[in-house]
């Protein structure tokens, strides 16, 4: 083949799309015996323009006329797959969690882990607060426990002094309205006392000074416990109390319970107690500064409570 010479055929006949084309056509191209080079394939080649409609073939440009049913009807050219022997089931299998009959499916049962949740908190709210009820109970039981207890130790809050008795209840009395003896006296210079005007007992500190409670409606005989109210000077103080002439044996003790600062009075103010055995009917207290104490101490007020009172 010489330079410039394309031998004996153009290139449309080596085209091997050439039958897709009028004027491959013309020159007798034809398309392949089989699809895509495999004779006997299915997916057969056809001519640009050709479409197969209920089996007929038409050219390129060419209508044919569908044979098929009306609008609305099934086309008897087609057949459902589940019309063939072994085709699959027409019956529509339910989403996975859809409820019976349809519907869309349920998800979690959040109403119910609602409940459950309140429930927890509701239950360990209630822990809590049994915990918390148990607790006061212990303390409660350690501020009494059981065996004899200490004379003069601190007591809870005075009530208001009076120097008789409503019925039914246990005398109650400000210190100023006993009988006062040897050097103590009344004063109200010291801010704190409870008692009527702020009037309390002092000058106590004197071997000889004593304050007596004549009591004359006690309901019955038995335990008794005496509460006082007294201030000291920011350090320990005692005294000897007797009760129907007879001393204890141990001093009464009035301690800085407060924890005033040496010499303040005022901060000094607390509160203690003592059991004692009274008989029914009248009954004398007495507290009194003897040899043997540390008497420095301001009186407000005295009150009886029934029973014994534990340390």
């Amino acid at each position: 083949m010489s330079p410039g010479e394309n031998g004996p055929s153009t290139p449309e006949d080596d085209d091997p799309f050439g039958y897709l084309y009028a004027d491959g056509q013309a020159r007798g191209a034809q398309p392949p015996s089989g699809g895509y080079g495999y004779p006997g394939s299915v997916n057969r080649v056809r001519a640009v323009g050709e479409r197969t409609y209920g089996g007929q073939q038409a050219q390129y440009g060419q209508t044919v006329q569908q044979q098929g049913a009306a609008y609305g009807q099934p086309n008897a050219a087609y057949q459902a797959p589940e019309t063939f022997p072994g085709g699959a089931p027409t019956t529509q299998q339910p989403m996975p969690g859809s409820g019976g009959g349809g519907g869309r499916g349920r998800g979690p049962n959040t109403k119910g882990l609602l409940i459950g949740a309140v429930a927890v908190v509701a239950a360990v709210v209630v822990g809590i607060g049994v915990a918390m009820m148990n607790g006061d109970d212990d303390k409660k039981t350690d501020n009494q426990a059981s065996g004899a207890p200490a004379q003069s130790q601190k007591a809870s809050p005075t009530p208001s002094g009076s120097s008789s008795a409503a019925s039914g209840e246990l005398p109650k009395a400000d210190a100023k309205t006993l009988t006062l003896g040897g050097g103590a006296g009344t004063a109200s210079d010291v801010k704190g006392a409870k008692a009527d005007g702020g009037t309390y007992v002092t000058n106590f500190n004197q071997v000889g000074s004593s304050l007596t409670w004549n009591l004359s409606d006690i309901p019955k005989a038995g335990k008794y416990t005496l509460h006082v109210t007294y201030g000291v000077p920011g350090k320990d103080a005692n005294a000897t109390l007797t009760v129907n002439g007879t001393p204890q044996t141990r001093p009464f003790n009035l301690a800085n319970f407060a924890h005033a600062p040496a010499g303040d009075y005022q901060k000094g103010w607390t509160n203690t107690f003592g059991n004692i055995i009274l008989n029914k009917g009248p009954n004398t207290i007495k507290l009194s500064c003897e040899q043997s104490n540390q008497c420095d101490a301001n009186f407000d007020q005295l009150w009886l409570e029934p029973g014994w009172k534990n340390s």
